[in-house]
């Protein structure tokens, strides 16, 4: 793998706060995509006691080759205690804002949008003052399915578009780049006052006009939140990175991002997409609904 450049070092994590909650964690049988998915913020994000709840895995339906989520396990059963377990996290916590993502379940007939809505509930009847954002995947386009979710009336939907559509076939094979896009723009017809969010990875030879067409196309169906970050290698057996993009472009895009109506824009070598998500909170009350 190519060495990384200075600005892609990050600090080490006091190790006694992420010990703690993994502690949490492991007693309650909950996944993080911090750890499944490798994040390089997992020191930062432990250490002030936030993660990003994976549901419904670790395993999933797709393998998208820039991924470190294991999809050759074969998915289990939903676990019932799952919604249960994830609220008591969020109490333990004491989370201000929280995120939940899953793995791909195409073997479900709703994707999951089921459990999604049995989280959100359980995080409501303990924490009311939780922030709720919810990272989904595609549902193969299912948006009934999506209506579900939006019921249960998260603050924050996010869905990735992750790349630029010439690259798709190489990065997210079983993605599709219009369907992202439909289900952004459905997720704020169904629920106008749901702040609606996306997210960029680059680095995987993407071009500086391809990533602002892109951010276009996500203001054309009214995406309020936006994310851009580095991809990184996981593994050698993964997509290799074409370019190590410096912070100087991604204040260039960050700056683009604001001047075609995003919100807020997310913008560094560094980001992820739930990387200080609980910024969203001074966003709402900057544009409240």
């Amino acid at each position: 793998m190519a060495v990384k450049p200075e600005w892609l070092r990050v600090k080490a994590p006091q190790w006694e706060r992420v010990g703690n909650v993994k502690e949490i964690l492991r007693d309650l049988n909950l996944n993080t995509v911090c750890e499944e998915a490798s994040c390089p913020n997992i020191g930062e994000c432990f250490n002030a006691g936030t993660a990003t709840f994976l549901i419904m895995g670790p395993a999933c339906t797709r393998a998208c080759p820039y991924c470190d989520i294991d999809f050759e396990k074969k998915p289990q059963a939903l676990d019932p205690l799952e919604p249960l377990n994830l609220a008591e996290a969020v109490r333990r916590l004491k989370l201000n804002h929280v995120v939940i993502t899953s793995v791909n379940r195409d073997d479900l007939p709703d994707g999951g949008a089921s459990q999604f809505v049995r989280c959100i509930q359980e995080i409501r009847k303990v924490s009311l003052k939780t922030t709720i954002e919810v990272l989904i995947p595609d549902l193969c386009g299912n948006w009934t399915a999506l209506e579900v979710i939006l019921s249960a009336n998260p603050e924050v939907l996010n869905h990735n578009t992750e790349t630029v559509p010439r690259l798709y076939r190489r990065v997210r094979p079983q993605g599709d780049y219009q369907r992202s896009l439909e289900l952004l723009q459905q997720a704020k017809g169904l629920s106008p006052q749901i702040y609606t969010k996306s997210g960029i990875m680059v680095g995987l030879g993407e071009t500086d006009e391809e990533v602002r067409q892109v951010m276009e196309d996500l203001r054309g169906v009214d995406c309020d939140i936006l994310t851009l970050g580095q991809y990184l290698q996981p593994s050698p057996k993964h997509l290799e990175v074409k370019g190590f993009i410096p912070p100087s472009q991604f204040d260039e895009w960050r700056k683009f991002g604001e001047e075609i109506g995003f919100l807020q824009v997310v913008s560094s070598p560094l980001t992820r997409s739930s990387y200080h998500a609980e910024q969203v909170q001074k966003l709402m009350e900057k544009y409240p609904r």
